[in-house]
């Protein structure tokens, strides 16, 4: 059985040992390999690759120089090229060979690392060319457009306009015919090389200068055009103007007349040759039409859109035709492609027409308004009750209005109790008292009655900017006629008076003003809005500040005046005496002056408040210095005396308001009504003349007339001045309590 496993055993060890021996022989054949490989084939390969990588940079390296010569070819064949199209006046291809130069030139200047001494060579060869091309192209450029223009020093008069000419080429000659329009060749050759816009630039500049400004500001002047041989001849002629201000339409005709010149001759040229014929190509007109158009319009707008600008309400419906013709005139250079897109900023203004109507009345008035508050004031008229003021007839109430007007006196028709009181009041109740007010006033009043007037037959736009214009008219008197009259209203008396008569009569209209057009005026302005009320307060404190201020002068000079009459003591001295007389004369005479420059001028009332307010300053002055003195000897108190008898004998004759003499003598009778002193001067003058007695009757125990006048103190002080230390002195003081 062993035996058995054996021999069975033994067949496989032996192919196992077998088996072990090929893996040794194996493997050592692999080391063999191995070290065969580490030791050649890796140094082989090393050396492959470093072959491989100088072979690519070699590649490279004449890859580049391949294509720097290829670019040097393209070069110098887009000159070769050029140089033969330039001698054919093929200069649209001239251009573009130029342009391929360029493009190769900039190429070869791109690479980096690798620079050519030739590149500066070809550089200045290109420059050169492209200057000898931009020659001949702007010499042909002459031939299709030369400029005549006057001196410089010429440039923006009527003289100079009409001796400007722009002569057009119109035939172009047979050689140049093969090849296409001439015109669009030039043209197409200075857009190639980008110089067009430059060229186009300086064209739409003069063109402005020299045609379409001159036609816009000038209206005597008219386009004419002249054709001779081979050119057209664009020029001025001149023609009496039946206006200063040409209207729109005749504005727009001559500048029509020109770019149609300007389109048939010069403009009417594609920018590039479209690939398609379905392309839509730019054309010279319209790249010329984006450069000028916005000068252009503003010009239009400036120069005569707003010239054309009605001033009256009634005339806006005739400014269709305006409108009209602006929407001709720009399909007419749409038409040309001198314009693109939708309405411009002309189209726009003109649409515009009532806020720019608008907008001008309103400069208009504050301007006029302006003009009559910076004239003289002197130039006066006279305004009485029985004036009538220039008011503006208003249309008949429409039903709307009745309705407005009706509804707060619709209950109780049936019911009615009559109410009115059988006295009635004057006509001349609520009427402004006689006087006179600058005339440049009264025109400022009918100014704004009928700018008011004119917003009634307005838009409500319109009308509300022409309302608030008038209120502007009445704030700006508030601001600037004090200020600009400032040093003549402080100096002169009846300037000041005038003044004040003037804001009293702004006043007096001011108070009804927003009522008059209250139905008539927006809805917006009817519910209350439309009232000049506020503004009286403020004119009446004008004026009267104003007057009170001149009046504060006279007072100052009144007592400037008594105070060099010496105190009225030692009147027994002749020295102090005639120092007092002329003080005296002295006030009378500047009452006098002022009475004289203030008749006629002043409301009678005012003038009589005014002239009893400072005789009554004077006199107060007076009484008062008077009372202070300590000693008054007889011969003083006669010359006292006779002083104030002549402050009351002529005092009175300064009140004249009116220039007739009979009228005055009713208010120099009422003199003690204005005069509130009157009478403690004429008490003053019966001390000075009476005895102690007679002084002590007109106390009457401090219920006579005397009393009435000065206080105990006050008689007490005058009886000691007056009368010397008796018994007689004290009883009568005694009985003065």
């Amino acid at each position: 059985m062993i035996n058995k496993k054996y021999n069975e055993f033994l067949p496989s060890m032996q192919s196992a040992e077998d088996l072990v021996a090929q893996v040794d022989r194996l493997s050592s054949n692999i080391d063999l390999l191995k070290a065969g490989i580490e030791n050649e084939v890796q140094r082989d390969l090393n050396v492959a690759v470093a072959e491989f990588t100088e072979l690519k940079q070699q590649l490279e390296q004449d890859t580049l120089v391949l294509s720097i010569l290829k670019k040097l070819q393209e070069f110098d064949t887009a000159i070769k090229k050029y140089n033969t199209a330039l001698m054919e006046k093929k200069y649209v291809a001239a251009a573009q060979q130029l342009a391929k130069a360029r493009s190769s030139l900039k190429m070869l200047q791109s690479r980096q690392g690798f620079e050519l001494k030739i590149l500066k060579a070809l550089s200045t060869e290109l420059t050169v060319q492209t200057q000898n091309m931009l020659y001949h192209l702007g010499e042909e450029w002459q031939k299709f457009a030369v400029w005549k223009l006057p001196p410089s020093k010429e440039s923006s008069s009527l003289e100079s306009a009409l001796h400007s000419e722009l002569h057009l080429g119109t035939v172009p000659s047979k050689e140049e015919e093969v090849a296409g329009p001439p015109v669009a060749s030039v043209l197409q050759a200075f857009a190639v090389l980008g110089e067009l816009h430059a060229k186009l630039k300086i064209f739409g500049q003069l063109l402005l200068k020299y045609i379409l400004k001159p036609l816009i500001s000038y209206p005597s002047l008219q386009p004419v055009t002249k054709e001779q041989s081979d050119v057209l001849i664009l020029r001025f002629k001149s023609e009496e103007p039946k206006l200063d201000h040409a209207s729109p339409m005749e504005v727009f005709d001559k500048i029509k007349l020109v770019f149609e010149v300007l389109h048939k001759y010069l403009l009417n040229v594609p920018l590039e040759e479209p690939e398609d014929e379905k392309d839509c190509r730019v054309t010279l007109a319209e790249l010329l039409g984006d450069m000028i158009w916005e000068e252009l319009s503003d010009c239009l707008i400036q120069n005569c859109l707003v010239n054309s600008i009605p001033t009256n309400s009634s005339k806006l419906e005739q400014y269709i035709e305006v409108i009209k013709s602006t929407e001709e005139f720009e399909k007419a250079l749409k038409n040309m492609h001198f314009l693109k897109g939708d309405a411009t900023d002309l189209l726009k203004y003109a649409r515009n027409v009532n806020s720019h109507f608008a907008n001008k009345k309103c400069q208009d008035v504050i301007v006029a308004a302006r003009n009559l508050m910076t004239s003289e004031i002197h130039d006066t008229v006279k305004i009485t009750p029985d004036s009538c003021v220039a008011l503006p007839r208003l249309p008949v109430p429409g039903p709307g209005d009745h309705l407005k007007m009706q509804t707060a006196s619709k209950p109780l028709h049936n019911d009615m109790v009559n109410l009115e009181n059988e006295t009635k009041l004057s006509q001349y109740t609520f009427s402004l008292p006689t006087c006179r007010i600058s005339s440049s006033v009264e025109k400022l009043m009918e100014l704004a009655y009928q700018t008011l007037l004119e917003a009634t037959a307005s838009t409500d736009q319109c009308c509300m900017q022409l309302f608030y214009s008038v209120r502007n008219i009445f704030q700006l008197f508030y601001d600037v006629v004090p200020t600009y009259h400032k040093e003549n209203l402080q100096k002169l008396p009846q300037l000041a008076a005038i003044h004040h008569n003037n804001c009293m009569y702004i006043a007096h209209h001011l108070l009804t003003m927003g009522h008059q057009f209250r139905y008539r005026l927006t809805n917006i302005l009817c519910n209350g809005a439309a009232t000049f009320v506020d503004l009286v307060p403020g004119f009446r404190r004008l004026g009267m500040e104003c007057f009170l201020a001149q009046m504060r002068v006279q007072k100052g000079e009144i007592l400037e005046r008594l105070s060099s009459a010496r105190n009225f003591s030692n009147m027994d001295d002749e020295e102090n005496y005639c120092a007092a007389n002329k003080a005296i004369r002295q006030v009378l005479h500047q009452l006098r002056r002022l009475g004289k420059v203030w008749q006629d001028v002043l409301p009678v009332n005012v003038y009589c408040k005014a002239m009893g307010t400072l005789l009554n300053t004077a006199l107060a002055e007076v009484v008062t210095r008077i009372a202070a003195l300590e000693d008054i000897s007889a011969e003083d108190a006669d010359r006292l005396y006779s002083l104030c008898r002549i402050m009351v004998e002529e005092g009175p004759q300064v009140f004249t308001p009116l220039p007739e003499e009979d009228k005055n003598k009713k208010y120099q009778e009422e003199v003690p009504v204005y005069v509130q002193k009157w009478m403690t001067f004429k008490e003053l003058m019966i001390i000075l003349q009476a005895n102690l007695q007679e002084i002590v009757d007109q106390w009457a125990d401090g219920k006579g007339p005397l009393a009435a006048e000065f206080s105990a103190a006050e008689v007490r002080s005058l009886i000691r001045a007056l009368f010397q230390n008796t018994e007689r002195r004290a009883a009568a003081l005694a009985k003065i309590k």
